[in-house]
């Protein structure tokens, strides 16, 4: 059943904290946040977009270092501080002329509950929390901001023959 899945993904959409972090947020004297990445899920990323699949960042969060990383790894779609990702994903999804059963969704909280129950694959990391669970159609083994991204990414990618080393590549 995943497999059939697997094979349909035409689009990844991800949140980031929880999910592409691990959910910790650490503060500074000034105020100023800080949040950590994994390198695996960042080398997934690249490939992902280098093998042409649109790569979708919608979160709650408002982080300019977030925003700044995910650039960085070549992701054109980053939405910060969307308090409705339903409304969001929707324009989006219009945008790419994709249909809600063309994703890969994961999240990890209640904001992603409502774009998960029509995703395609709704995945979510194994430290999410239930009634997300409850919703998907693939847990991760691993944990947000430990590589739970690269482990469902790969998936895809291996299923649909585009897994490869590429040279071009750094693990940033």
């Amino acid at each position: 059943m995943i497999f059939d899945n697997l094979k349909k993904v035409k689009a990844f959409v991800l949140d980031v904290d929880g999910v592409l972090t691990d959910g910790r947020v650490l503060v500074n004297e000034d105020g100023h946040q800080m949040r950590s990445f994994n390198i695996k899920d960042g080398y997934v990323l690249q490939l992902a977009v280098k093998r042409g699949y649109p790569v979708i960042i919608i979160t709650g969060g408002n982080s300019k270092g977030v925003v700044k990383r995910l650039e960085g790894l070549g992701i054109k779609e980053v939405h910060s501080g969307i308090s409705n990702k339903m409304e969001k994903l929707k324009e989006i999804l219009e945008r790419y002329n994709l249909e809600f059963e063309d994703i890969l969704y994961m999240g990890d909280d209640m904001p992603d509950l409502p774009c998960m129950q029509f995703a395609g694959l709704a995945t979510c990391p194994s430290d999410a929390i239930e009634e997300v669970k409850k919703v998907c159609h693939y847990i991760s083994p691993v944990a947000g901001g430990f590589g739970a991204v690269r482990d469902v990414m790969e998936k895809v990618l291996k299923i649909q023959g585009r897994w490869e080393l590429d040279h071009e590549i750094r693990s940033i």
